[in-house]
């Protein structure tokens, strides 16, 4: 069983990928004091997060500075996988609060891992600013079927075999 954690006041919260387009792992992490948590998304849940941190903030007053986030600290070592991500605001704290719950195998009884992160609106704001710089500069999509082009091409269903779009 993996463990859960709850960081209520991060020095730092980022998103980073390891590998190249294609082939890429990518992670959430975040440091607060000596504790360094990593965790393991997918492409996808990288751009949910971003969409979702930029309507939550376009909601609120405008930070009044949004630093660079920072990069991945190496090695990034996933503690566990992560399954479903919420957000929130808590406006008693003015932090953004992103619960995330470990993916765990189907059928499986174990209890997963919850994680709990409440940071400051510049930190989101960062975040979202990396993480869509990571999403955009994956491979492009293909321009009928939207999968990701390889550099070779690929098997678009939309061309039924007779065609494959090059990047």
């Amino acid at each position: 069983m993996s463990a859960s954690f709850e960081l209520t006041d991060p020095d730092r919260v980022t998103v980073g990928a390891v590998g190249v387009p294609g082939a890429r792992t990518f992670y959430l992490q975040a440091r607060q004091g000596d504790r360094l948590v990593t965790l393991k998304l997918e492409k996808q849940q990288v751009a949910g997060i971003c969409e979702l941190l930029g309507e939550l903030l376009a909601d609120l007053p405008t930070p009044t500075t949004v630093p660079s986030a920072p990069d991945l600290e190496e090695p990034a070592l996933a503690e566990w996988v992560v399954g479903g991500v919420q957000l929130a605001f808590d406006t008693s704290l003015d932090r953004v609060v992103l619960l995330a719950e470990e993916a765990l195998a189907a059928g499986s009884d174990d209890e997963g891992a919850i994680g709990r992160l409440a940071f400051t609106r510049e930190q989101a704001a960062a975040l979202v600013a990396r993480g869509e710089a990571l999403v955009e500069a994956g491979r492009p999509p293909c321009p009928l079927c939207g999968h990701p082009l390889d550099p070779e091409g690929h098997s678009c269903p939309k061309t039924n075999g007779h065609r494959a779009p090059t990047p």
